[in-house]
This record gives structure tokens, C-alpha cells and sequence, in this order.
């Protein structure tokens, strides 16, 4: 998958042009679902050593929108992790499909999860989730204008609704008590876009308090 990446300041497109480059010589597909493909491949690493790579291809980009109410609080969902067998707290977020356009999944993740609609969805982060064994890619959403309909959360989803003050959610966030990696960044990006003048000065004084 070819997403387009820019580079830092200290860093060129002429430099980025002579790295050397992993090679793959072949790829086996040992799993293959509409979710994710693991493909493992004979590779050669950019030091010319050879090795085995095993990567997992998805089928979604993965979005996330932290929903910000006028009131500087944030409403989160809880769910039960499958992979840690764990409770956890987050922002909104699902897969959206390639086919979907990505403000259209964002807004629809919202509205299933939270039962919220967004006058205003704002693109303030992308993410690589896990980019030594994957290709997933993340694109993060603020929502404000916030109205409220009805939920719509997939059937193998047990959700639980909370609206938290911003400065309790960026203190979970500190103390590892949220810990999914989406949120994180998220909720980082918006404390930040707050203390450099980002954002609506009523809106950021809420969240700085």
C-alpha cells in the first residue's frame, strides 16, 4: 500500500532516494481473511543480509475521532479487548474500508460507537500502527458541533459510554490507564494543538485548565 509520507525538516527526498531498500524474493501467504493477509516473504534487509519477514496486510485503514464537547469534556467508549483479554477505554474508532472515503468512516465510527453526529470533523493525525510487522495506517479526527441520535455498535460489541473532562482523560492517558495507541496520540495532538494556539481560544482554555 503506497501512502504518501513527508519528510522532516532535517531530512530530503535526495537523501530518501539512496537508502537502500528491503528486498523480497517471493511471498507465501499464510492467512488470508477479508480483515488481514499475513504474508511471509525470503527477504534480503537493506545491510544485505538475508532473513525471513513476516508482515500483516490489512484490509481497513484504521480511523479514530475524539469527540470534543463545547464543555471541554470528551465522551469515550469501553469494550472488552480480545487480544489482552482486557478492559479498555478509547476514542471512537473502526476500520473504513478502501473503497469508503475516509471522513465518511470517521463520521459513521462516531455515530455507531456514540450515537454523536459532528458538525465539525477535523483531520489532526496520521499514524503507522505498528510499522515493523504491519502496513496499517491511521488517520485521527477532532468532532465538534456535537449533536446526539441513536447508537448502532456491531454485534459483537458490548459498549459502555462515559463523558469525561479532558484534563481526566490526558491524566488516564499519563497514566497509562488508556492505553490504546489511537487515543494516546490523539489526545496528545489535541492537548497540543491547545497550548500553540490551535484551536478556539474558549475551546483550549477548557482543556489547558
Amino acid at each position: 500500500m503506497t501512502v504518501e509520507r513527508p519528510l522532516p525538516p532535517w531530512d530530503s527526498a535526495e537523501r530518501d532516494a539512496k537508502r537502500p531498500r528491503w528486498r523480497a524474493d517471493d511471498i507465501r501467504v499464510d492467512h488470508d481473511s477479508p480483515w488481514m493477509r499475513l504474508e511471509v516473504s525470503p527477504a534480503i534487509a537493506p545491510t544485505g543480509r538475508r532473513t525471513e519477514y513476516g508482515v500483516v496486510r490489512f484490509g481497513n485503514r484504521a480511523v479514530g475521532v475524539l469527540p470534543l464537547h463545547d464543555d471541554g469534556t470528551v465522551t469515550l467508549v469501553g469494550q472488552m479487548r480480545f487480544a489482552f483479554d482486557a478492559w479498555s477505554w478509547e476514542m471512537p474508532e473502526g476500520g473504513v474500508p478502501f473503497n469508503e472515503h475516509m471522513p465518511d468512516g470517521a463520521r459513521r465510527e462516531l455515530r455507531e460507537e456514540t450515537g454523536l453526529i459532528a458538525a465539525n470533523l477535523r483531520e489532526i493525525l496520521q499514524m503507522d500502527m505498528s510499522n515493523s510487522i504491519t502496513d496499517e495506517v491511521a488517520v485521527c479526527y477532532l468532532a465538534t458541533g456535537l449533536t446526539a441520535t441513536e447508537t448502532e455498535p456491531d454485534d459483537t460489541e458490548n459498549l459502555e459510554i462515559a463523558r469525561v473532562p479532558f484534563k481526566d482523560v490526558l491524566e488516564a492517558v499519563i497514566k497509562g490507564q488508556i492505553r490504546d495507541a489511537l487515543t494516546v496520540a490523539t489526545v496528545l495532538r489535541v492537548y497540543h494543538m491547545a497550548v500553540t494556539g490551535a484551536l478556539p481560544e474558549a475551546l483550549a482554555r477548557l482543556i489547558r485548565s
